[in-house]
């Protein structure tokens, strides 16, 4: 099993590059942010309870996140791997992720690690905030979720820094996928 981490900070591009990497390398695409927004769509109890929480740029439990990705690995078939996007945001996710991917006997191959200038990320927010109009993406939550990034999900790259792959996110989406494949051809 090819098991790949997409991380980076708020709009990096994870979900850009993510949809392409599934389709080249048949991959389940585990995005938290995805499972939480259709709950939230669907106005669920757990999505009602995620959007308080989401829109003040906090971050869900590991509980609640590490229940939504078992689930989703259960259901996963006729993949060659998984790509996670978004988890793990914390060392205790990652700890369970790895506890879980020893237990399958496919570990996580390696995190490719999307680095972005803080300038253009907030750019990148705002331009998207106008277009997908998120309640996420207002200056409040977005410097929230900066804090949280910097302070949770940082250390995260640390606990896998012996996989951990940087790349260029400031580049076109071409470029920025080539370089993630060629990463992912090394290590498969």
């Amino acid at each position: 099993m090819l098991n790949i981490a997409l991380f980076g900070p708020p709009c990096a591009g994870k979900g850009t590059q993510a949809k392409r990497l599934v389709e080249k390398y048949n991959l389940a695409h585990l995005s938290t942010g995805d499972m939480i927004r259709k709950e939230i769509a669907e106005g669920s109890e757990l999505g009602k309870m995620a959007a308080d929480i989401i829109n003040s740029g906090q971050l869900l439990s590991d509980e609640f996140v590490i229940e939504l990705i078992q689930d989703s690995i259960k259901k996963s078939r006729g993949v060659e791997g998984f790509l996670f996007d978004g988890f793990p945001r914390t060392v205790a996710q990652a700890e369970k992720l790895d506890e879980m991917l020893r237990e399958s006997g496919s570990p996580l191959r390696c995190l490719l690690s999307i680095d972005v200038p803080v300038d253009e990320l907030k750019r990148r927010m705002q331009e998207r905030a106008k277009i997908e109009g998120r309640a996420d993406d207002n200056e409040e939550a977005i410097n929230n979720r900066f804090k949280e990034y910097h302070a949770k999900t940082l250390p995260v790259a640390q606990h896998y820094r012996a996989i951990s792959h940087p790349v260029k996110g400031d580049g076109t989406m071409d470029e920025v996928f080539a370089e993630m494949c060629a990463i992912i051809e090394k290590v498969k």
